[in-house]
């Protein structure tokens, strides 16, 4: 039941379509019950009111005021032909369109809906002319119901929306935090490559000098010379082998960030999805930027708003501003979070990667509590790197 109550929510048209169905049965029932053949034409509008509810959540504007319409229609019919004992048991879809209002638009949009309901239900009754107190209790008790149940769907999509983004958040971030680990181990082997391959080479050029001018005039430190050259080759035809089967998995290049302005806009972009209230300022060309400070700027962003996430509160809001001058760029990410929020973690080591990055691309770095209460983060970036 589980599984099939899955497939179904990703089909919602299906659902929708026997919704549809249920309310025209209604109609037919209603219809053979009145014994009036001679309005087949009120059997016809009942189709019209209940085909719209088909649509409902893929157009649920153009879907909730065709059924008004159909409503107001069928009002105005009983009034012209004076016949007010025909009834259509599908305008419950009525209730089902301003549920679907609340849920898929926006409260304003339903109550404005709402308010026509109201009017369009005020002309029947005084058509049909029965007990108009207890039909507009009724009524009301009806779209009250309808809207009350949209609230609770609402507000329960709205978490597993958050939720879900945040979980998308933190499988980003800890792919992320992998592809960092595996980026620092690469350099690490790197530079131990490069420290084996350039002693041993400079010792075998070394020997290799000393071999050729001892060979005439002392043989035996000639080849004690040659047998150095072989042995540090061998050591360092051994560290290289070990080294490089270190560096045989590859790199999946589509885990690495975006560059430039589009990267930063992504990482806006995807904590906004969590809740995250985030204003975005970027001044001057970003795109053209070297890999390694445009990397920069995406790490340093992306790290201070997952803390302004973790520790921003319940309502957490952050300004960002990137703004490039002729010999830097300026990165300042301030946050307006007074408490602890719920959804904390971490390693703690944020601010620490932070200044390490900074320090590598010999920038700086000032974090700290502002006189607000407000938590700033500012780096500056120089464009030019010295060696």
């Amino acid at each position: 039941m589980r599984r099939f109550s899955l497939w179904l929510r990703g089909k919602p048209m299906i659902a929708d379509g026997a919704l549809a169905l249920l309310f025209f049965a209604l109609e037919i029932v209603s219809y053979i019950s009145s014994e009036r053949e001679e309005h087949w034409q009120q059997l016809a509008l009942g189709f019209l009111i209940c085909l719209p509810v088909l649509w409902r959540r893929k157009y649920p504007r153009v879907s909730a005021v065709a059924i008004l319409l159909m409503s107001f229609t069928s009002t105005f019919l009983m009034w012209m032909s004076g016949n007010a004992s025909v009834e259509h048991p599908g305008l419950l879809a009525l209730g089902v369109a301003l549920y679907t209002l609340v849920v898929y638009v926006d409260r304003r949009t339903a109550a404005i809906y709402l308010g026509f309901l109201l009017i369009d239900s005020t002309l029947a009754m005084l058509v049909v002319r029965t007990d108009i107190v207890l039909d507009l209790i009724v009524t009301a008790m009806l779209f009250a119901l309808a809207w009350i149940s949209a609230e609770f769907v609402s507000a329960r999509r709205a978490y597993d929306e958050e939720v879900a983004a945040r979980l998308e958040v933190a499988e980003y971030d800890r792919d992320r935090r992998a592809e960092e680990a595996v980026a620092a181990e690469r350099t690490r082997i790197a530079r131990e490559l490069h420290d084996v391959v350039a002693h041993a080479v400079s010792v075998m050029i070394v020997q290799a000098d000393g071999a050729s001018y001892a060979v005439d005039t002392n043989p035996a430190l000639a080849k004690k010379a040659l047998g150095n050259i072989s042995s540090t080759g061998r050591d360092a035809l051994a560290e290289l082998r070990r080294t490089v089967s270190l560096l045989r998995t590859e790199v999946n290049n589509d885990a690495m960030p975006q560059h430039g302005s589009a990267g930063i806009a992504k990482v806006v972009e995807m904590m906004r999805a969590t809740g995250l209230n985030v204003r975005l300022e970027l001044t001057g060309e970003l795109d053209d930027i070297t890999p390694s400070v445009s990397l920069g700027i995406h790490r340093i962003v992306q790290e201070s708003l997952t803390n302004v996430l973790r520790h921003g509160g319940d309502s957490p809001k952050a300004r960002v501003t990137v703004r490039r001058t002729d010999t830097a760029v300026l990165v300042e990410v301030i946050d307006k979070g007074t408490a602890t929020s719920a959804f904390t973690g971490g390693s703690g080591n944020g601010l620490v990667g932070m200044r390490e990055r900074v320090a590598v691309l010999q920038g700086t770095l000032e974090t700290g509590r502002r006189p607000d209460g407000s938590w700033r983060v500012y780096a500056e970036l120089p464009l030019a790197i010295q060696d």
